[in-house]
This record gives structure tokens, C-alpha cells and sequence, in this order.
């Protein structure tokens, strides 16, 4: 496909989708949206393709939100259908098969903490700024922000972020447990795709499985959630690198997974 606000790449078996919207500090608008998704459909039917990270053109922007110039005159009818592409498409980013990370360079506001959110995990610039501001536009966050950010720092936290319309930096998101790490903007693409290169040589079918098992039995009751692991573990026994990769441990070298 053809992209005008999205473009991907990949190296090392990693790729890297960016949103394409400098100029706008890649606002989230309808076409970039279907692009997104567009882009994560490639990328998961890539068989080169083992992680991918996500991140935003240019240094000041992750995603500095929604395009609000095209949402200020949205019908109800019209802002519903919005909130409902968005959630679908974040929702396919969440349950990609391959593991996401959101390298998060600058700000990420929105939509775009909403983005983020639907990755993996998030690795942050130190400039990085977070938030969902939409109550102080008259809305609410509408891609999944009050129910995601209530699952990554819990219910109080996420009430008070969203009630407030408080943006934090990457220090207090870090604290809070909305990012793993901070790294120097200089810096931050590079600490990602080493985190992404040590998931890439490991057993990306166990990886696959593991990132299931965990999103799964995340919605569920903890007893449910044990029979979603032990399927997975058993589903390990039937790859071959749960052989080879046995084997190499049992003879002391790095296992050798073929891709």
C-alpha cells in the first residue's frame, strides 16, 4: 500500500513504523488511522519481521494527539464512529502476534498516549511529555485511554491524569510505571532496537505464545488465566525450538532458531 502519513522500515529483523505527520507533530487523523493499521497488516504478515518498534517522524512528536481541526465540527454520530475507528485500529496494534514497542521521542498526548499504550511497551526520550488532556477540550479520551491507563498505573492515578488534563514528563511516567525506561533523545532509538534485537534472538514462536498467554489471561480470572499459560507452555513442546533450544543450553552454546 501506498502511504502519505505513515512509512515503515525494516533492519535486523526489526521494523520501525513511523507516523509520518511532522509538520503537524503527527496528529492522528482519519487517513493516518487506516494507515496505521495498513502498516501493522504488513508488518505482521512480514516473515523477516520478528519486532516492531513504533515511534514518530521528527524530534518533537510522538503523536501530539488527534487532529483537532478535524474533530472540532464532528455529529455525535460522526465522533462516535471516530472513537470506535481509533479503539479498532489500537486494538489490532495490541493484538499484533509480534512484540511492539513505542519508542516515545517528544510529545505524546491524546491519542498519541493512547497510541503508545497500545504497544507492547513504551521506552521514553527524556523530553517526552505524557497526558490526556481531553477534558479540557470538552471530551473525553475516546481510543481506549480510560481503560488502558487505568490498567498501567491503576484506577486513582489514571482518574486523576484524566480528570486534571495534567501532561507529566517522562521522570513522573516513568514512576507511575507507564514507561519501562527513559533514554537521552540522541539516544533512544538506539536503546530500542537493542531491546529489540535481544527479543529477536530468542524463540519467537515461546515469544509469540508468551505475549498471548499474557494478554489473554490479563482479562481474565487468575485460575482461567493458568489453563491460557499451561496451553501456551505445552504449545512450546510442539515448535522445534523448544528442542533446540534445550539442547543448546544442555550443551553449553547460543541456540541457533532458524528464521
Amino acid at each position: 500500500m501506498s502511504f502519505q502519513n505513515v512509512k515503515w522500515e525494516k533492519t535486523d529483523r526489526i521494523a520501525t513504523v513511523f507516523v509520518d505527520r511532522p509538520k503537524a507533530l503527527n496528529a492522528l487523523n482519519k487517513d493516518t488511522l487506516v494507515e496505521l493499521k495498513s502498516a501493522f497488516i504488513e508488518v505482521g504478515e512480514d516473515n523477516d519481521v520478528d519486532v516492531v518498534i513504533l515511534t514518530g517522524s521528527g524530534d518533537k512528536a510522538f503523536v501530539a494527539g488527534a487532529d483537532i481541526a478535524y474533530m472540532q465540527n464532528l455529529s455525535a454520530s460522526e465522533a462516535r464512529a471516530f472513537s470506535r475507528l481509533g479503539q479498532e485500529v489500537f486494538l489490532f496494534i495490541e493484538n499484533c502476534a509480534k512484540p511492539t514497542i513505542a519508542a516515545v521521542n517528544g510529545f505524546c498526548l491524546g491519542g498519541g498516549c493512547e497510541l503508545a499504550m497500545s504497544c507492547d511497551f513504551r521506552i521514553a526520550s527524556s523530553k517526552a511529555v505524557f497526558g490526556q488532556p481531553e477534558v479540557g477540550l470538552g471530551i473525553l479520551p475516546g481510543f481506549g485511554g480510560t481503560q488502558r491507563l487505568s490498567r498501567f498505573v491503576g484506577p486513582g492515578m489514571a482518574k486523576q491524569l484524566i480528570y486534571s488534563a495534567a501532561n507529566i514528563k517522562a521522570e513522573e511516567a516513568l514512576r507511575i510505571g507507564l514507561v519501562n525506561a527513559i533514554a537521552e533523545p540522541d539516544a533512544l532509538i538506539e536503546t530500542v532496537k537493542n531491546i529489540a534485537g535481544q527479543i529477536c534472538r530468542q524463540g519467537q514462536f515461546a515469544v509469540r505464545l508468551a505475549k498471548h498467554a499474557i494478554n489473554a489471561g490479563f482479562e481474565t480470572d487468575i485460575n482461567r488465566a493458568m489453563f491460557y499459560e499451561s496451553d501456551s507452555f505445552g504449545l512450546c513442546y510442539t515448535s522445534p525450538e523448544q528442542k533446540e533450544g534445550m539442547t543448546a543450553f544442555l550443551e553449553k552454546r547460543p541456540p541457533q532458531y532458524k528464521k
